[in-house]
């Protein structure tokens, strides 16, 4: 709570959440003058109504009544179209401002580590882009411009009433304390009711993102019982703590009309009292003050909620600025070597290179090695032996601890992420495919590859006709996360991108369990055609692949334990060779048995 309410006498998260309206002054100072105008105008028609009651009604004069009639209808015309274009000008400037902002922290996230995401349920990132930033909006739509416009309004009618009567609008304003009171213990609640519901909402985000993912787990190991309970135990947080802003409202908006009523009551009261002594012209007064009573209420209602809805808006851009203010990123200080031209030749250096997922729990220990332009390397090794890790690194998806990587002698910290990516090709062994159409997965919606390159790329590995035997063939929708398709076809269709982006280093899981015959045929057709003549280092899981490889580097617990081709590993009948036995006598022993 405390940080809450720090967080909304924050000046510095206010002023650089209007640093975004910057591109819209015109829309803001537009604002800000209906806010003004509309204060103005709002003492008017009591104004008129007093006029029209003590001169024209109380001396007969018909034609002035029906004539000041039609000159409060236009008024009304005129403040019903100056509060629509207010309102719309203040939402159209809230929508705009959170465009830019929902831009700027996707393309923050684009860039984060991976590490964040390790460490960050993806439902809260979610619920920081979405949630977070429409919150923001009200700040715009709801919060601190309609707030302004709300107090010079209630301080042109107290002008005005004081001006009328200044001994009956104290007597009316008698039971405003009741009202503060009230106002105060309202925002108290609503805040933190409001505060616990945005923390409800980023937990069910997180909750349900994570489980629909992992939805055919829940379901092969039964646990749809208990992971329902986990979710009807969230829910209930995020319902009771609705049901609380809910009571706090029901409690606070009778109040306020309690007070209303009193007021009215004071003011009749005190009229009545006077009657015997009533002055000529003091009967418009009354039904005037009456009515300025209702204009002065009205906004009083909703200032609390207002405020609270900035509180809100301010909170939520702190949880949004700490994303876009997050410094583990992988763009390099001093923005990186890049050269469009130029490709990398390939050379890739691990010095000493030591790397930990969480600190002092170390992946890698003192990794070094050398691989030439255009060699071939397999990596063997147990599960958790840093296999995947090391390509992790070389894509700059993590930042090592100690050590320093180099392609082409170049540390690859002083590389652009885009530059150093562009000439490493990833086939993974769970490929992740996008929602659309099997041509859009394949270039990644890049508009420089055309649909021609594609086919051509699919023809060089033999993977068209596949393609084709696909319902729609290019076009066809492969659903979100390629569920349409098996293991092995998703694998293929990497395989053409990443023989479309012709990258000098490639970095291949080619695992095949679970891959029927003819895929597994297509697999090994398309690793050859892509290592050839380029810098391949595969995660290796098939025989002939470590065989035709130029040399194995066996890991074991993060270190590099042996290094050579099959045959010198196999003579030294050391660890290599006792993984070989494990792992893959039975592979290779069934084509025999077949």
């Amino acid at each position: 709570m405390a940080d809450s309410k720090k967080t909304f006498f924050d000046i510095s998260k206010v002023r650089r959440v209007f640093q975004y309206a910057a591109p819209y002054k015109k829309k803001f100072y537009l604002s800000v003058v209906l806010a003004i105008l509309l204060a103005l105008i709002t003492p008017v028609r009591p104004m008129l109504i007093q006029l029209t009651v003590d001169e024209y009604i109380t001396h007969s004069v018909p034609r002035m009544v029906i004539f000041v009639t039609l000159i409060q209808l236009v008024i009304i015309l005129i403040e019903t179209a100056m509060r629509f274009s207010f309102s719309f000008t203040t939402a159209w400037l809230g929508q705009a401002v959170v465009k830019d902002m929902r831009d700027t922290i996707y393309k923050k996230i684009l860039r984060l580590n991976l590490r964040q995401f390790d460490r960050t349920p993806i439902g809260t990132l979610t619920t920081r882009t979405i949630n977070d930033i429409e919150s923001i909006n009200e700040i715009f739509s709801d919060g601190l411009i309609p707030i302004i416009a709300d107090l010079l309004s209630i301080l042109c009618v107290l002008l005005y009433m004081f001006w009328i009567d200044w001994r009956l609008t104290l007597i009316a304003l008698i039971p405003f304390p009741i009202m503060i009171i009230a106002t105060y213990y309202f925002k108290e609640s609503i805040n933190r009711s409001f505060f616990k519901v945005r923390n409800a909402v980023a937990a069910l985000n997180a909750f349900v993102q994570e489980h629909l993912s992992g939805m055919s787990v829940v379901q092969a190991f039964h646990a749809e019982k208990k992971e329902f309970e986990k979710f009807n135990t969230i829910n209930r947080q995020h319902r009771d703590a609705n049901i609380r802003s809910i009571f706090a409202y029901s409690v606070f908006f009778p109040v306020i009309e309690i007070v209303l009523a009193l007021s009215i009551g004071l003011v009749i009261w005190y009229t009545a009292r006077e009657a015997l002594e009533l002055k000529q012209g003091q009967q418009g007064v009354i039904v005037s003050f009456i009515l300025c009573l209702n204009l002065l209420f009205r906004p009083l209602r909703m200032l609390a909620d207002k405020f609270n809805t900035v509180q809100m808006g301010i909170i939520a851009s702190d949880r949004v600025f700490s994303v876009m203010d997050n410094p583990d990123t992988d763009v390099p200080p001093a923005g990186g070597y890049r050269d469009p031209e130029h490709r990398v030749a390939g050379v890739v250096d691990f010095d000493r290179v030591s790397f930990a997922y969480i600190e002092e729990k170390w992946v890698l220990k003192e990794l070094s090695f050398h691989i030439r332009q255009g060699e071939t390397v397999a990596i063997v090794g147990h599960t958790g032996s840093g296999k995947t890790t090391i390509t992790n690194l070389l894509n700059r998806f993590y930042t090592i601890q100690k050590g320093t990587i180099r392609v082409d002698d170049r540390d690859i910290r002083s590389l652009s992420p885009e530059y150093l990516r562009k000439n490493i090709g990833v086939v993974l062994q769970d490929v992740f495919l996008f929602s659309g159409s099997v041509l859009d997965n394949i270039t990644l919606r890049n508009p420089n590859i055309s649909k021609e390159q594609v086919i051509a790329a699919a023809k060089m590995i033999d993977m068209h006709d596949f393609i084709m035997r696909l319902p729609g063939g290019y076009d066809y929708n492969v659903k979100e996360r390629g569920a349409t398709l098996s293991l092995g076809q998703r694998q293929l269709l990497s395989f053409i991108r990443a023989l479309l982006y012709a990258p000098s280093i490639l970095i291949l899981d080619e695992a095949t369990s679970s891959i029927d015959t003819e895929s597994e045929l297509l697999i090994q057709k398309a690793t050859e055609t892509l290592v050839k003549g380029r810098t391949s280092i595969v995660i290796a899981h098939r025989l002939s692949t470590i065989r035709k490889a130029d040399k194995i580097m066996v890991l074991d617990k993060g270190v590099l334990v042996e290094m050579g081709t099959h045959e010198e590993l196999m003579q030294q009948n050391g660890f290599y060779a006792r993984l070989h036995k494990m792992q893959f006598e039975q592979q290779e022993a069934r084509p025999a048995s077949a």
